[in-house]
């Protein structure tokens, strides 16, 4: 995330609730594929969620860039 984006984010978190969530999200997704991430070996369920979590923590990044295009 650029610097700018961080700087918008942290300005504008507080009083927009949309934005917060998505953000809190982002946070947890990446917390959680880090954990995947230092696993030696993933099983095929693990794997399925590590997919799954790039997902979503993609489309959430689309999400909180749609939002700061409107503060920009």
């Amino acid at each position: 995330m650029e610097q700018r984006d961080k700087a918008l984010i942290d300005r504008h978190i507080n009083h927009d609730d949309e934005l917060k969530k998505f953000v809190e999200e982002h946070h947890l997704f990446e917390k959680q594929l880090d954990e995947l991430n230092q696993k030696i070996y993933l099983t095929p369920d693990e794997e399925m969620r590590q997919k799954e979590l790039k997902k979503l923590k993609l489309a959430g990044r689309d999400k909180i860039e749609e939002i700061l295009k409107k503060y920009r």
